[in-house]
């Protein structure tokens, strides 16, 4: 069975499973958030295949002002020879915080390994499967896992696929699967941790470089919220 109808259904089925837990943390669902990312990756050299890859991510609850989470990560990245892989082993360092008033806040520090493949369909769009493995320490709970599998897509609009001066619209989907249910002091979690759906502009404002801007649908066991996103995307 071909990648993509492989990554088709296993969106589909995360979309079916339930998702009835009550929230963990009382949020205003209709109140549009905004997260504002810097994605950014290097290559040393091409023998060895290796390099360095990472982003920073500011999510917020609104607008602007009320913090969600800081996500800083990076990894070591290796591209596997003739092939269309890409492997990546990595940490990454999280600071939550509450949603409204309160300044109360958490932190996570996690480990991950991916495997990121890309596939070419026509001479428009490409696709990319990334499979990601967290081992995740976070505050006040048991030592967790998670798996993670988002197909991400983008369709060249003039001809120009995301060089400079390119226009294209990116997609995404995300599904997040936990490993563990039982986080320590009596507390579970849903089997289904979260999926995410992302569709947005593209422009090419360089060989290497490319911002977007878009929206994004989080759906969690506790309900859905809309984020606006803005992200650059560099290498070099």
């Amino acid at each position: 069975m071909p990648r993509a109808s492989i990554g088709a259904l296993v969106l589909a089925g995360a979309m079916l499973l339930p998702a009835t837990a009550p929230a963990q943390t009382p949020v205003d669902w209709d109140q549009l958030g905004a997260w504002y990312m810097l994605f950014w990756s290097t290559r040393f050299d091409d023998t060895p295949p290796v390099g360095l890859q990472g982003d920073v991510q500011h999510r917020n609850w609104n607008m602007g002002t009320d913090l969600e989470q800081l996500l800083i990560r990076g990894g070591l990245t290796y591209a596997v020879p003739e092939s269309p892989v890409l492997v990546t082993g990595g940490a990454a360092h999280i600071t939550s915080g509450a949603f409204g008033d309160s300044d109360v806040n958490s932190a996570e520090r996690r480990l991950y390994q991916e495997a990121l493949l890309n596939q070419s369909v026509g001479r428009v769009v490409s696709l990319r499967h990334r499979y990601r493995y967290e081992q995740r320490w976070v505050d006040g709970q048991d030592f967790r896992t998670r798996f993670r599998y988002a197909l991400f897509g983008n369709i060249a609009l003039n001809g120009r696929g995301t060089g400079n001066r390119s226009i294209y619209l990116a997609l995404y989907n995300e599904v997040f699967m936990n490993g563990e249910l039982e986080i320590g002091r009596a507390r579970t979690v849903e089997r289904f941790d979260r999926n995410r759906f992302y569709t947005a502009l593209g422009f090419g404002v360089g060989d290497r470089s490319q911002v977007q801007a878009g929206y994004m649908i989080q759906t969690v066991p506790g309900g859905s919220k809309g984020q606006l996103q803005i992200s650059l995307h560099t290498s070099f």
